[in-house]
This record gives structure tokens, C-alpha cells and sequence, in this order.
């Protein structure tokens, strides 16, 4: 497994080398820059965490993480804002730009390391959370929370029922579900309802979600299932 990398962007080069190398110690693997101009030349995704100054020279701290909220590619960025400035007003401006956590200079390398590790276990914690909610099998998306489906980026429409199915088969590929079972957990007490319904929605869904709907195999006497 690769190491996390972080940023740190600080005026004081010191400073920089000194979270560098305490950082490293623990484990990480971190880049510095001396402005938020150096910084933004960098690769700014590939980092999983930005230690960021708020006093710097034509850019600051503020300006730089309100440019990183505004580009999708590092809008998710965690950012801890280091700083010799702790009044109220500054914490709140920190805050409503996205900031994960707020360091008052002089501080501790112990307190900052603590805080790294928080802010990155907060940030794994959540995003294993979205990824529980969002199925994926090549380009085709299911976002199970916001109840959509994309394939290459683009929605695909699906009626509920539609959409149902292809989450149970998503979420368990390669088992296969007799019509019966698929009945008992998608329509469960809906009465009246044919072994048929369930080889027109799967035929309607085939279609929708196109290249993938080869994907949903048949098995004769037995049922449907997704194969990879």
C-alpha cells in the first residue's frame, strides 16, 4: 500500500523541513512549498491532506484553499490551516472555506501529528461511507442515497422497481436470484404480481443500461444474476 502523501505550504521553509521530517517519521510521505504560487503548480489531487499557512505573500492561506473548493478534482481535499493568527473571525473564515482543522502557531509537533491522524481517519471513515452507498461496474454507476444510475457519466432513467433490481444484482454479482426470491424482496407484499413481471422489467433493463445489459445473465430453470 502506497503512503499518504501530504502538502505542507508554509512561508517558513524551516518550519516546512521540520513537519517533513517529523511527518515522514510517522509514516507519511510529504512534499513542502514555500507559497501558495509553488503550491499550485503541483499535482494538488495526488495529496490525501494540505497543511496550509494562512499568512503568505500575494496568495494566502484563505485564497489558496477557496481555489482548491472551487476545482472538482481537489474539492474533497482534507486542509488543516496552520497559522499565528487564532481570533474568532479567522477560525470562522477557515471553517466556511472547508477547512478539517485550525493549528494556532507556536504549536507542538505531538498536537499536529494528532491532528493529521484525526482529520485522515475522519476522512477514511467517510469516504468508506460514500463508497458503501455508490455500486460501480465499469462505467456503469448506481448511487443507491441519490437513487441514480450513470453509464460513461451520463443518467440513465430506470423505474423504480428497475432500479431495485439492478441494486440486489449489483450488490451480490455472480449469485443467482430465482423469480421467486426477486419477487419476495423487490415487490415483498404487492399482491397479484406474475413470475412474469419480473422477465419484462429485467428485459426492460437490459435495454436501458445497454452495453452492461449482457451482463445480467439468465439461467434457465434457475433465475437471473449480474456476471462480471
Amino acid at each position: 500500500m502506497s503512503a499518504i502523501k501530504i502538502l505542507a505550504v508554509d512561508d517558513e521553509e524551516d518550519l516546512c523541513e521540520i513537519l517533513k521530517f517529523n511527518l515522514e517519521i510517522e509514516g507519511y510521505e510529504v512534499d513542502t512549498a514555500s507559497s501558495a504560487e509553488e503550491a499550485l503548480k503541483l499535482d494538488l489531487s495526488s495529496y490525501q491532506l494540505i497543511l496550509l499557512d494562512v499568512m503568505m505573500g500575494e496568495i494566502s492561506g484563505f485564497k489558496m484553499a477557496n481555489i482548491l473548493r472551487k476545482n472538482e478534482k481537489t474539492i474533497n481535499i482534507p486542509i488543516i490551516f496552520l497559522t499565528a493568527k487564532d481570533t474568532e473571525n479567522d477560525m470562522l473564515t477557515g471553517f466556511n472555506l472547508g477547512a478539517d482543522d485550525y493549528i494556532s502557531k507556536p504549536f507542538s509537533l505531538r498536537e499536529v501529528i494528532a491532528r493529521v491522524k484525526a482529520v485522515l481517519r475522519r476522512t477514511s471513515e467517510s469516504n468508506s461511507a460514500k463508497t458503501a452507498d455508490v455500486l460501480t461496474f465499469g462505467t456503469l454507476t448506481l448511487d443507491t442515497k441519490r437513487i441514480k444510475a450513470t453509464i460513461d457519466g451520463n443518467e440513465v432513467t430506470l423505474t423504480k422497481k428497475e432500479f431495485e433490481i439492478l441494486k440486489l444484482l449489483l450488490e451480490n454479482k455472480g449469485n443467482v436470484f430465482s423469480r421467486e426470491e426477486i419477487l419476495s424482496r423487490i415487490w415483498k407484499d404487492e399482491s397479484y404480481v406474475l413470475d412474469r413481471t419480473i422477465d419484462v422489467n429485467i428485459t426492460r433493463l437490459r435495454k436501458k443500461i445497454g452495453p452492461y445489459g449482457k451482463n445480467i445473465v439468465t439461467r434457465l430453470g434457475f433465475g437471473y444474476c449480474f456476471e462480471a
